[in-house]
């Protein structure tokens, strides 16, 4: 029969101060002051136009609960190994839309797992070197993006002035599919611009039998 005495003798409590307060604080901290840096970094080499915000949130959030979770399992073999076995039934099922976000992911987890261990200065100098990395890479994007064009047209000829100005403004250019119903012809191309190409739809629109010119940015495969 356990008695008021032996809960206060427990094993249990023996364990509170199994981390100091202390390095918990530090920890913590700095857990969220390069949570947020990771942050700053997603949002500023995301190639989304419009960045989710609740991904941005969720990158400190892991930081911080990485680091909160490696502090309690450096401190007992036994918890280590009970959290390996719950964390074994998580399964998480958001897509990931872009390869890149999984990099931040690991990142954070990474950073926690750093920090937890006590290695301060290799999770700051980390940060800052995986930051500017990416920085570095971001400032080198190009407007060079994949677009898909489809075109409606009517005659032989037509056809070969739409192929004509597609290699006047693309760098380039691939047939994807070509529908005919009755004498309409609808053209699909995969296609990359050059500077200013923009103004290719407005030129196919304007060229005899085209009907008309739709330019979208494709974000499916792209030309090898």
């Amino acid at each position: 029969m356990v008695t008021f005495d032996d809960i206060f003798t427990s094993a249990f409590l023996d364990r509170i101060g199994a981390v100091p307060l202390i390095d918990a604080i530090v920890a913590m901290l700095l857990a969220c002051g390069i949570g947020l840096f990771i942050f700053l970094i997603y949002r500023k080499t995301s190639s989304a136009v419009m960045y989710s915000t609740s991904f941005g949130v969720t990158l400190v959030a892991l930081t911080l609960i990485t680091t909160l979770v490696i502090l309690a399992v450096s401190s007992n073999v036994l918890l280590s190994l009970g959290m390996v076995g719950a964390l074994s039934i998580v399964r998480f099922r958001a897509p990931i839309k872009e390869p890149l976000d999984l990099v931040f992911l690991f990142w954070c987890i990474a950073t926690g797992i750093v920090l937890a261990a006590g290695l301060l200065f290799l999770a700051i100098f980390g940060a800052v070197f995986i930051g500017l990395v990416l920085l570095m890479f971001a400032d080198r994007k190009t407007d060079d993006r994949p677009y898909m064009l489809v075109v409606h047209l009517e005659g032989e000829s037509a056809e070969q002035k739409v192929i004509t100005a597609i290699e006047a403004r693309a760098a380039r250019h691939a047939l994807k599919a070509k529908n005919v119903h009755g004498g309409s012809v609808e053209l699909t191309f995969e296609l990359r611009l050059k500077e200013g190409g923009a103004a290719l739809v407005d030129e196919l629109d304007a060229l005899e039998g085209v009907t008309d010119a739709a330019l979208v940015s494709y974000n499916g495969d792209y030309l090898g």
